[in-house]
């Protein structure tokens, strides 16, 4: 996928508020998971560890791993989409802006509230953008490279990963607790739900050749000619090894 393609058809407005607003959203969940202060997402305990030790807010630092992330890319021939480059600066910036805007939450009742919105709005956030098709983010998009390079299973690439990116955010100063693992244990579901949600309701063709790449033998891709999502359908469009199907099993 280049950074130019899938930029057309009949949807490509909706295709793209989708994209961008999914993005938007996804900054501002992570915001409100720092927030809360129970535990972040896998990467973002790296984010904020980074940010305790240079001093640079979390949004720049998801930014600058995220675009370090992308230049690992290249070895593993992986090739960026325009949500791929986008995923690099809006998140962080809808996260910096969120966290400069909403003041700081005292109470666990609140701080648990606040919890459960930003695990519910991420995966509300992954479910706009992943539908919009306009490729991986980063990170999802390095997992799925190794795994095709190496062999090894989606599970265990992202596994693996993932231990190694909290662990060392963890030791870096940043924060681990329930909402982690709440996290890891609802954002495949939610993500699943949401997808489907979003789906573009009519295929468009020109989708079909940046999807069924990566399709595995007996899958259709997502946007395929003939693969018109609806309630259910989602799950067998999108293909096992690509970076929507991983999402859909964290």
């Amino acid at each position: 996928m280049s950074i130019a393609s899938g930029t057309r058809g009949r949807h490509l407005t909706r295709r793209l508020v989708q994209l961008y607003v999914g993005l938007t959203l996804y900054g501002i969940s992570s915001a409100l998971l720092v927030l809360a202060g129970l535990g972040l997402e896998p990467w973002g305990v790296l984010h904020q560890g980074l940010a305790e030790r240079t001093g640079l807010t979390i949004g720049v630092v998801s930014i600058v791993v995220g675009a370090v992330v992308l230049l690992l890319w290249i070895p593993i021939l992986q090739r960026p989409g325009l949500g791929t480059v986008s995923n690099v600066f809006v998140i962080g910036l809808a996260m910096d802006g969120t966290l400069a805007l909403v003041p700081e939450i005292h109470g666990l009742p609140a701080r648990i509230a606040l919890l459960a919105l930003g695990i519910v709005l991420n995966g509300v956030a992954t479910g706009l953008y992943i539908a919009a098709r306009f490729g991986p983010g980063p990170r999802d998009g390095l997992m799925t490279g190794l795994h095709r390079l190496t062999g090894r299973s989606i599970r265990l690439t992202r596994t693996l990963i993932e231990i190694a990116v909290v662990t060392t955010g963890f030791l870096l100063g940043g924060s681990v607790g329930v909402g982690t693992v709440l996290y890891a244990l609802s954002i495949g579901p939610l993500a699943q739900f949401f997808l489907r949600f979003f789906a573009v309701p009519e295929a468009t063709a020109d989708a079909a050749p940046e999807n069924t790449a990566d399709a595995a033998p007996g899958t259709t891709a997502v946007g395929a000619p003939d693969a018109i999502p609806g309630p259910g359908a989602v799950d067998a469009a999108v293909a096992p090894a690509s970076p929507e199907g991983a999402i859909l099993r964290r």
